[in-house]
């Protein structure tokens, strides 16, 4: 029996089709419902679904007539505020092409992003870097914009180019990635089943919004199903997220699972009744995590896999929970397989995790990278760089990135599965562990870690010791008193070599 999860792919995409229309068909039937509620300093700001969707509409009115067309690229340069979400779907309902970019980036990587994709203009935010252009927006003509006449939606193919974000990186470079307005259609099979999002929801999301996860599953998912997206303030504190929880009577919380691990180093925390559940994807999500959350608040987190080529894919829901050490499963309507030599291995083997070129939710490509475009793809599976084992459940275990896995003594060997292992050590906060050079040609696992003081490096020689085989033990070890991450707080695994020699 070989490693493919095929149960005929999801009903096709509606044509013609706007991803914008798609996620404010609301608006009117729940036109004074709270659409996005903004949480700064317990002076919560509620933006009904009219008023937001009047927002939205004006503004690609104004767009239009500061001189962009459909088809034009529209970089923005913005901060977690209520502007963002706005232009975000401004441009997106009249064809503009807008691209998200972290507000952390600096002068010469926006100079490299506009060079790559030559945007017909920029909207920038006080205090973000931008770049010079002809056609430059502020803040304050963006929110004039607002008053305008509602522009009507360009509905068009749904393999049209809707918006294109930008990887994380973890490969190596970060790419372009252009995704269809049908890719919000494909986002249907995580609110089943990983969500189970329902329009009485207020969801919470702790990240950036020109990240993926966040702008589908804080933004446009919440709003596409007539529930409410619940956005901390650009400044707020990781530590006051349970306060914000509480006040607002989130039902569900997403974040990285960094989040969740400095929100529970508080020593109280409030109780949570609206809290139904919690969501994390970004990174793999350790039992450690999972069980002191659901000890201390009383509820699950359900992980999700995915990538800023495809979004989420795999994940776990609350009427199907993973089973232990397990990602979950293939969401229904997804086809997925594990691959070796480009063709699916028997189940219970370790393989690349891919997905069918026809998933409606996988990207239209690298923009202007055509190689690097095809170099993903193995026939009519897309390449994630993921390694994983299906079960004969169909439940996947996650292996770690293909570019990760470390070689020790001519064994390949997954930072998850040591990480796992140390989880359980009651004296670490944190645990990660890399493959480092330690002189010319050699090259060792090390461990990287955050706990008491009292904690000596004999200490974690014998901890490993009892518990994993020799070559995949630690061969030295580093105290730290930050891990690196990105904005997200995802672990920055590939800056940790570089920690070593410090």
């Amino acid at each position: 029996m070989l490693s493919i999860f095929d149960n005929g792919g999801p009903p096709a995409c509606p044509a013609p089709f706007n991803l914008a229309a798609y996620v404010l068909q609301h608006a009117e039937v729940r036109a004074e419902h709270p659409a996005i509620l903004i949480s700064e300093n317990k002076d919560d700001q509620v933006w009904s679904y009219a008023v937001f969707s009047a927002a939205v509409r004006g503004t690609a009115t104004g767009l239009l007539n500061s001189g962009f067309n459909t088809g034009d690229i529209l970089l923005m340069r913005m901060g977690n505020t209520i502007d963002f979400p706005i232009v975000f779907l401004a441009a997106i309902s009249v064809g503009i092409v807008p691209v998200p970019t972290s507000a952390q980036l600096t002068p010469r990587e926006v100079e490299r992003i506009a060079r790559n994709l030559n945007p017909a203009g920029v909207v920038s935010a006080p205090g973000i870097s931008t770049i010079s252009h002809n056609r430059q927006l502020s803040l304050p003509d963006l929110q004039k914009m607002r008053d305008c006449p509602a522009a009507d939606f360009v509905q068009s193919d749904p393999n049209q180019l809707a918006y294109i974000v930008y990887t994380s990186g973890t490969g190596g470079t970060p790419r372009a990635v252009g995704h269809a307005h049908r890719a919000i259609w494909a986002r249907r099979m995580m609110i089943r089943d990983w969500y189970d999002l329902r329009p009485q929801d207020r969801l919470l999301h702790a990240g950036a919004f020109n990240w993926t996860f966040t702008l589908g599953t804080g933004i446009m998912d919440p709003l596409s199903v007539g529930a409410t997206a619940v956005i901390p303030a650009a400044d707020t504190d990781l530590a006051g997220l349970p306060d914000i929880l509480a006040r607002t009577e989130a039902s569900i919380f997403a974040a990285v699972p960094g989040v969740y691990r400095k929100i529970l180093k508080s020593e109280t925390l409030p109780k949570l009744p609206a809290l139904r559940h919690g969501l994390a994807a970004g990174e793999k999500l350790s039992s450690d995590i999972r069980t002191q959350w659901q000890t201390r608040v009383g509820t699950a987190i359900y992980e999700a896999f995915g990538m800023s080529e495809c979004s989420t894919f795999i994940s776990s829901a609350p009427h199907r929970p993973a089973e232990p050490k397990n990602l979950g499963t293939p969401q229904i309507g997804r086809r997925i397989a594990i691959l070796g030599e480009d063709r699916p291995v028997p189940i219970g083997t370790e393989g690349i995790i891919a997905i069918h070129r026809d998933d409606p939710g996988l990207m239209i490509g690298y923009i202007n990278a055509p190689e690097e475009t095809r170099a993903r793809y193995a026939g009519d599976w897309f390449l994630t760089g993921d390694r994983g084992i299906m079960q004969e459940s169909g439940q996947i275990t996650y292996c770690g990135r293909n570019d990760d896995m470390m070689n020790a003594g001519g064994y390949r060997v997954s930072p998850l599965e040591v990480e796992a292992i140390f989880a359980n050590h009651p004296a670490l906060m944190q645990f990660a562990v890399a493959e480092v050079e330690v002189k010319p040609g050699v090259r060792i696992i090390a461990g990287f870690y955050k706990g008491r003081d009292d904690v000596t490096e004999l200490d974690l020689h014998a901890f490993a010791q009892e518990r994993l085989a020799e070559y995949k033990r630690p061969k030295t070890y580093k105290r730290l008193a930050e891990f690196p991450t990105n904005p997200n707080g995802k672990l920055l695994r590939r800056a940790l070599p570089d920690l070593f020699k410090d």
